[in-house]
């Protein structure tokens, strides 16, 4: 049976929950395999509005086992606050139905004090991270002085842990002016959570392996987005994990052969959230009205999304680094009633004309966009759920998008409910 990796392929906030959710009726397993408690899924499904953090979308669908990988950075916390919500809202979640990597790392008080301390000190160049303590507690997973979900089942472990940890955090603290970590207080927090969370803790790279040996269909969910990802997005105006397809199998504990097909959201815009390069940004009315009709505001932050054109060189490149097989393009119907749009084909710099965005950052910062202009529509895309529904310059559009990103569309979202879905490709098809 096909397996499918679902990413992010611009600068997040693509429509990822709704997706993901719509694609796991035809999936065993959801798995989350990488970011933190800074990704934001809402899903609308029957009027109701579920928001997500840390749970994988499928978690709303009974029957389906959801995962949290490795490559996730846990907060205890921020776990039990959601599934607490989620629950209060009629879900069902039980080790039977949710299952968390026993070597996911955790992200602790430490971690987010620490990433609001350093972004606050920083006069000269923010990255506009979330302050979640995200970015720290990937740190502190490459630094090997991390608190693993396992390591809360003994308290000897959990002892010798705390004390690799916070002879580096403490140091750091200093230097930012902070108090030393309480450690009795941190101790006694972990011992409390951990009745919480170690329930469900599980070694999901066996799990998955048996689950695929048994001809069960695997969906694996990414967090942010392609451009956001530490090696290939607009660094350093990034997250803290790689974002790519590729990031799925070391993520959850499965070999990369188990992935049988990639699908990139697009929206049909571009938007992006805090610093960083964004060349099509729109700072005009056109901008104004995609931000409102689109709703574009953070799941998690409620921060104010920046809106531009759609930007087709930069979804060239994440669909290659990637290996996108297919994109699922989404909130089409934000731009009903424009016009004319514009799509970057690439981008001017020094008098060169290029079809990639520079590495550099300097380089990046300068670039202007190339713009190909089409006819808008004057009809409603809004909740269509078939291709004769759309207009005839709606489709010119979206076949205009395939050609310049070197992708084909395999569905089409037209609202955030779950079934204003077209289904051109099935991903999980053999």
């Amino acid at each position: 049976m096909a397996n499918v990796a679902v990413i992010g392929a611009q600068w997040g906030d693509e429509g990822k929950g709704k997706l993901v959710d719509w694609l796991s009726e035809r999936a065993d397993v959801i798995v989350r395999f990488q970011g933190g408690h800074n990704a934001g899924h809402t899903l609308v499904i029957g009027g109701v509005t579920y928001k997500l953090s840390l749970l994988p979308s499928g978690i709303v669908r009974p029957g389906k086992l959801s995962v949290i990988g490795n490559g996730v950075v846990l907060d205890p916390w921020a776990l039990v606050a959601e599934i607490d919500k989620l629950r209060g809202q009629g879900v069902e979640i039980s080790p039977e139905t949710l299952m968390i990597a026993e070597n996911a790392p955790l992200i602790l008080p430490v971690h987010g004090e620490l990433d609001r301390a350093r972004e606050t000190a920083n006069t000269v160049a923010r990255i506009g991270t979330t302050g979640r303590g995200i970015g720290p507690a990937y740190e502190d997973k490459v630094g090997r002085r991390t608190v693993r979900v396992a390591d809360l089942a003994d308290d000897a472990t959990l002892e010798l842990r705390l004390d690799r940890l916070l002879v580096h955090h403490d140091a750091l603290r200093r230097g930012l002016g902070l108090d030393p970590v309480d450690r009795a207080a941190l101790t006694a927090a972990l011992k409390e959570v951990r009745e919480h969370i170690l329930p469900y803790a599980a070694p999901v790279w066996r799990v998955l392996a048996e689950k695929r040996r048994a001809g069960r269909r695997i969906l694996f969910e990414g967090a942010q987005g392609a451009l956001l990802d530490v090696d290939f997005g607009t660094y350093p105006f990034v997250t803290s994990s790689n974002t790519l397809a590729g990031a799925a199998a070391a993520g959850s504990g499965i070999g990369p052969d188990a992935i049988n097909f990639v699908l990139g959201i697009v929206k049909a815009y571009t938007t992006r959230v805090g610093e960083g390069p964004f060349p099509t940004e729109l700072h005009d009315a056109i901008g104004q009205r995609l931000g409102e009709r689109g709703r574009e505001f953070g799941t998690v932050t409620g921060r104010k999304r920046r809106c531009g054109w759609f930007d087709a060189a930069l979804v060239r490149q994440t669909c290659a680094v990637s290996g996108v097989k297919g994109v699922a393009l989404t909130k089409l119907d934000v731009l009903d009633g424009l016009e004319e749009l514009k799509i970057c084909t690439g981008y001017r710099l020094d008098g060169r004309e290029l079809d990639y965005l520079p590495t550099a950052a300097d380089l990046q910062a300068r670039v202007e966009p190339i713009y190909e202009t089409l006819p808008g529509w004057s009809e409603s895309t809004f909740e269509a759920r078939r291709w004769l529904d759309l207009p005839a310059e709606a489709i010119k559009y979206v076949k205009r998008v395939e050609e310049l990103i070197g992708a084909p569309v395999a569905l089409l979202s037209t609202s955030p409910e779950r079934d204003d879905t077209i289904l051109v490709t099935d991903p999980f098809a053999d």
